[in-house]
């Protein structure tokens, strides 16, 4: 008979920055941990982080490949519109090296890193929870015993799907990027943002800068949609087609947090898994990050208190922080995002230097601005009028 291992406090299912995140913050409270991660993923992202995060989880300056100093919005009819940040950035990183820090700080934090794809969950009697995974190499089967498991493997987090209620059914948009060389010419301090419907129906597009090379992708949450042939023709409008392909990506991206991110048990989920993307913008890094620290939280007053209850708590303090910036985002896709005429108008409306100024502002600190209830009152004035449609398009 085999010896039994060691019962490890916890498993973190997935690397990625949630995942990472997470087991970080359990091994610095000095809980043993397992990292378990596929090798080699990248997700499609455009590598878009605000400044919050950078102070928050003191990223180091050599992961920031570029900082935008604005962003350029493109309309259907191909107007453009400027929103320059005044006195801040978007911070760039690079996921393929951004993830694999995190990964490494994790580790020097003392979690234990493991490669392999999870398979599924099993238990025993005296509440040890036994994870079984597949190695890279010929897919054998292996299993690691521990007191929780924290699931930040995704948007299709196989975590969710078998062990949470309704987990694995969260509403997408399948994104596609391509990171390319950067040419000469390029604006290496903006992202530009397509409402196109040739590049995207119902989403956008972008093009973002990585200092030496760029993020050029869309999205749509159509399936079926054409995401490379998009893409094909979003480089060549920009006159990019000729740059050199360093690699491609493409990935579902959640677009709603999930009801429930815990099993009333022994998991509760994270990042992606957890449907923590921001609606509207797609952006998902800094909520990641946020989301595996709160999981990783509720995991460490489990482990103190054995009470199954306190991985409920995860959701619901994510939810106080973020929900309504989440709800916010959510009407704002779904009304703005339906019609080319709609579109136009948005773009309009983000011509405005009271939008770009709070939209900014609540970006690079991720929480709504309540100080200037002016500059409030005359947005809403102004999204009225385009709504009703009195508002001229420019």
């Amino acid at each position: 008979m085999a010896e039994a291992g060691p019962v490890y406090d916890a498993v973190v299912v997935g690397g990625g920055p949630s995942g990472a995140t997470a087991a970080q913050t359990l091994a610095r409270e000095g809980r043993t941990v397992v990292l378990l991660d596929r090798d080699g993923r990248i997700k499609p992202c455009g590598g878009a982080i605000p400044p919050r995060l950078v102070r928050d989880f003191d990223i180091p300056e050599a992961l920031i490949v570029a900082r935008a100093r604005g962003a350029r919005i493109v309309a259907p009819s191909a107007r453009t519109v400027d929103m320059p940040i005044d006195g801040g950035y978007v911070g760039m990183v690079d996921r393929e090296h951004f993830d694999e820090a995190l990964r490494v700080r994790a580790a020097r934090n003392g979690a234990e890193r493991v490669t392999g794809t999870f398979d599924h969950i099993t238990r025993r009697g005296d509440g040890t929870v036994t994870v079984h995974y597949r190695d890279k190499v010929g897919g054998t089967l292996h299993a690691i015993d521990t007191r929780v498991v924290v699931g930040a493997d995704g948007a299709r987090s196989q975590v969710a799907r078998q062990e949470v209620p309704g987990g694995g059914m969260v509403k997408c948009v399948f994104a596609y990027h391509e990171i390319i060389d950067t040419p000469d010419g390029i604006d290496e301090d903006r992202c530009d943002v397509y409402y196109q419907r040739d590049l995207s129906p119902d989403f956008y597009a972008w093009i973002f800068p990585h200092g030496r090379t760029a993020s050029v992708g869309t999205g749509s949450m159509q399936k079926g949609f054409p995401l490379r042939q998009a893409t094909a023709v979003l480089r060549d409008r920009a006159g990019l087609a000729g740059a050199t392909t360093i690699r491609c990506e493409g990935a579902p991206i959640p677009l709603k947090p999930l009801k429930r991110w815990d099993n009333g048990r022994d998991v509760v989920l994270a990042g992606d898994a957890a449907g923590t993307v921001a609606p509207a913008s797609g952006e998902g890094i800094y909520y990641a990050m946020v989301g595996g620290q709160i999981a990783a939280e509720a995991a460490l007053a489990y482990l103190e208190t054995g009470d199954a209850r306190a991985l409920a708590g995860a959701r619901k303090t994510f939810m106080k922080a973020h929900g309504r910036v989440f709800w916010i985002l959510g009407i704002l896709q779904a009304f703005w995002y339906t019609t080319d005429r709609r579109r136009e108008r948005f773009v309009s409306i983000c011509a405005d230097p009271d939008v770009q100024r709070l939209t900014w502002q609540s970006y690079m600190n991720k929480e709504l601005v309540r100080s200037d209830p002016l500059a409030h009152l005359r947005i809403f004035l102004k999204d009225s009028a385009h709504l009703l449609g009195l508002a001229r398009v420019r």
